[in-house]
């Protein structure tokens, strides 16, 4: 039997840097919040900019040595850690609940998801290819070469404390780069823990390093400006992604971008509604509606949209249970603060002032944590503002369409652009619109999409690079070609 003491002792408080935990500069510190009730259920380092140089020294130190390590090796040990995390699921589960909220089996779903990033690019370390050919003139030949880009800087989300890092640290160690890892202020424990056991399944000092902090443009904006650091990626809002990539372009710095996103969920009337209402399910209420992959806007064919809403009203009345995520019988844990359901709350006040039918939930219960039930709107007018801001909640808009043009115009209508949803019975409609989208990703019969295997990413104001896949790696890794006589 797992407990919150165990699970919070295994957790360094320190900043991770080097061959373990050390207290930040000055010794200060700060609290992490339960969701659930709002108590502190642990202070941790709270770091300066010189504790920022610390990590990216020993980055740098580190970097000769692990770039030069065998692929294979490095491969093996990516492995070992994916073992390890593995077989701690249920620890690292409660961990994720304890600090963000989420329900029990949201974290389970977790760290099965997040540990493959690790297990598949410990077979990705040894696939790196470059090439040799002939040049065509007969002058020489041309070989062409891959190599890590050196230090990384990860900025990572509340929202998945562990996959959003795992799909970052897998790929660039894969490759043979050094990271430093920046988790959000709300949910730094769980990259601690996994720092801690990255060490213990054989990762080498100063190969990854965490820095916790709660002033986080103070910190890492020195790692950007330090010509040692090679490469920054980035998961969060679009505001932040468009500060970071101005301020790296002084130094024209490597940089992946996965922001924002306003999926919409497409229902056309061939569509098979039950399957329909089954996927709508688990893309919007997967990890609570916190996701940028979460369906953000149910535009549905007016032929079956009254009994798609209808279907959707009584799933969501009958299997939703609203709770403290370390609740078994819970299916729907709290937002991860306070901010986030005024947000939440906010967008839903607006849809039904300006005309949208509130069909289900939308009250804001009493009592301590965080809480906002799973609601359903109906009939939701073009000047909602729920249809342009990422909801990032347990909230579903319906909005009606009558032809399949109007549909992909409605899906479109938005400048963000990571994942969209299809529904439809109809093969040659499924490919004709899921080449209409302009989202880097679409899913269609199929309410989660995401896969250690397959390139994640979006277009437009969602970002550029990818994570995941074959294509994941590449990210960290420079193409150097060298001419031969």
């Amino acid at each position: 039997m797992v407990s919150e003491r165990d699970v919070i002792e295994f957790v360094p408080k320190g900043l991770w840097i080097g061959s373990g935990a050390v207290d930040a500069t000055g010794g200060a510190t700060f609290a992490v919040h339960n969701p659930a009730d709002g108590s502190v259920i642990a202070e941790v380092a709270d770091a300066t900019p010189e504790d920022a140089m610390r990590a990216l020294d020993a980055a740098v130190a580190a970097g000769r040595e692990w770039a030069a390590t065998p692929s294979r090796e490095r491969g093996e040990i990516l492995r070992a850690v994916f073992t390890e995390l593995t077989a701690r699921a249920e620890e690292f589960a409660l961990l994720m609940t304890l600090e963000m909220g989420k329900a029990l089996g949201e974290s389970r779903n977790e760290v099965r998801y997040g540990a493959e990033f690790f297990r598949w690019f410990s077979e990705e370390a040894v696939r790196v290819h470059g090439r040799y050919l002939h040049a065509p003139s007969g002058t020489g030949r041309i070989m062409v070469a891959k190599q890590p880009v050196g230090p990384c800087l990860a900025i990572t989300p509340w929202n998945f404390p562990l996959a959003m890092g795992t799909r970052k640290i897998g790929p660039a160690l894969a490759a043979g780069c050094t990271m430093i890892v920046k988790p959000a202020s709300a949910t730094p424990l769980t990259m601690l823990a996994l720092a801690r056991l990255c060490s213990e399944a054989g990762l080498p000092d100063g190969v990854l390093s965490v820095v916790t902090t709660s002033r986080s443009s103070a910190v890492t904006g020195p790692l950007i400006d330090d010509p040692r650091l090679r490469k920054l990626t980035f998961t969060g809002s679009t505001e932040v992604g468009k500060k970071l990539v101005a301020s790296s372009a002084n130094r024209l710095l490597r940089t992946s971008m996965e922001l924002g996103g306003n999926a919409p969920f497409v229902v056309f009337d061939d569509a098979d509604i039950d399957s329909a209402v089954a996927g709508a399910m688990q893309a919007k209420l997967r990890n609570g509606g916190e996701a940028c992959t979460a369906a953000n806007r149910f535009h549905v064919q007016r032929g079956v949209v009254a009994e798609f809403t209808e279907k959707l009203v009584a799933a969501m009345t009958e299997s939703v249970v609203l709770g403290p995520g370390t609740d078994d019988s819970t299916t729907l844990g709290p937002l991860v603060s306070a901010e986030q359901r005024e947000t939440v709350a906010e967008l839903v006040d607006d849809a039904v002032s300006t005309g949208a039918k509130l069909l289900l939930g939308g009250q804001t219960p009493d009592g301590p944590g965080w809480f906002y039930p799973a609601t359903v709107l109906a009939d939701v007018p073009p000047a909602a503002r729920i249809l342009r801001e990422e909801v990032f909640g347990p909230v579903a808009p319906i909005v009606a369409f009558d032809t399949e043009e109007e549909g992909v115009a409605a899906a479109n209508d938005t400048r963000y652009g990571l994942v969209s949803y299809v529904y439809t019975r109809d093969l040659d409609r499924a490919l004709r619109v899921s080449e209409a989208m302009e989202t880097g990703m679409v899913g269609v019969n199929r309410g989660v999409i995401s896969d250690p295997a397959a390139p994640f990413g979006g277009v437009k104001e969602s970002g550029f690079g990818r994570e995941g896949g074959t294509e994941g790696i590449e990210e960290y890794l420079d193409t150097k070609y060298i001419a031969l006589s």
